[in-house]
């Protein structure tokens, strides 16, 4: 049974850090791109971050460009995201994805809410 539980997500002031994670399971987890994602209240799905299977390249969308940091430990079958600096507008949903050809699973997300 494939499984992505996402976890770290709670209540952080502007400026403060949290750090999220993704356990995965059911899966050959090291064969899989990662990446995170995140839904605003009232918005659409928002890509935030991916990195490659071997964990040798990383991508970010601009708006969290230099704040967040992306990672995986391919021997806990677990991918994580640092987040830094954190601001109001980062309120939302984290959800962790994984991809590979022709198959893609979602974990049920973690709640980040940014506020003072």
């Amino acid at each position: 049974q494939v499984q992505l539980v996402e976890s770290g997500g709670g209540l952080a002031q502007p400026g403060g850090s949290l750090r999220l994670s993704c356990a995965a399971s059911g899966f050959t987890f090291s064969s899989y791109a990662m990446s995170w994602a995140r839904q605003a209240p009232g918005k659409g799905l928002e890509w935030v971050s991916g990195i490659y299977s071997d964990g040798s390249s990383a991508y970010y969308a601009d708006s969290v460009k230099g704040r967040f940091t992306i990672s995986r430990d391919n021997a806990k079958n677990t991918m994580y995201l640092q987040m830094n600096s954190l601001k109001p507008q980062d309120t939302a949903v984290y959800y962790c994805n994984a991809r590979a050809l022709n198959y893609e699973y979602w974990g049920q997300g973690t709640q980040v809410t940014v506020s003072s």
